[in-house]
């Protein structure tokens, strides 16, 4: 099977939305624009993972009306939320003839013929690529440890991981957590972890857990 598009974003995260956004302003046509994303949802606010997602429900409604805030579950911050637009939900797509490719990844590029290969065998061609992957956490196993796959071991990059840590931390209220980073989401992860009456140890290589924090922020 092949498909061809003028437009083919690679990633569907923060940039993916946002730039969706700016394709309708710019008046793209429906059917040139395609988004290819290995998560199984819609674009949407990955900074919401590590904030109001790993509430607790309580806090996490009363925050929502005090400051209305959207809600910290889909589709309450697909993008583009975060610069006061509407929210592009999967209808959103859908009405503006943007093709949303989910749960697939791209095996293989020919950036010649300008044609991609995507897991599920499909072919899609286009005239103009982005590539908006943004990063990925990195694994126990690439600084020498094993056990990445051990359910009480978790990471915090897209919805899944943040699904898997609120289920752990349903689990072991009032253990033990040890959260490997002291950088921006090291430190929200730990204050969300304290919140739900976990006991929090941080392990970071500096001396401060953040350059914009002091180490007065920890207790």
């Amino acid at each position: 099977m092949e498909r061809s598009f003028v437009y083919v974003i690679i990633g569907g995260g923060v940039a993916a939305g946002y730039a969706a956004l700016e394709f309708t302003k710019k008046g793209v046509s429906h059917g040139e624009l395609c988004i290819i994303s290995d998560e199984s949802v819609a674009p949407y606010e990955r900074p919401a993972l590590s904030k109001g997602f790993l509430l607790p429900e309580g806090i996490r409604l009363e925050l929502s009306v005090a400051f209305s805030f959207p809600p910290a579950r889909l589709p309450g911050f697909h993008t583009c939320v975060g610069a006061n637009e509407e929210k592009l939900t999967p209808n959103w797509y859908k009405e503006h003839g943007i093709e949303l490719i989910l749960g697939t990844r791209v095996e293989s590029a020919d950036v010649r013929r300008k044609t991609l290969l995507t897991s599920t065998g499909e072919t899609i061609t286009y005239k103009f690529l982005i590539i908006a992957t943004g990063a990925r956490a990195t694994r126990l196993e690439e600084i020498g440890i094993t056990g990445s796959d051990a359910e009480n071991v978790c990471y915090l990059r897209d919805l899944a991981d943040a699904t898997k840590l609120v289920t752990m931390m349903g689990k072991c209220t009032g253990g033990n957590a040890i959260v490997i980073g002291g950088g921006y989401i090291g430190i929200e992860c730990a204050a969300s972890l304290v919140i739900n009456k976990m006991h929090v140890s941080m392990v970071f290589p500096g001396s401060y857990c953040s350059k914009h924090f002091q180490p007065s922020c920890l207790h």
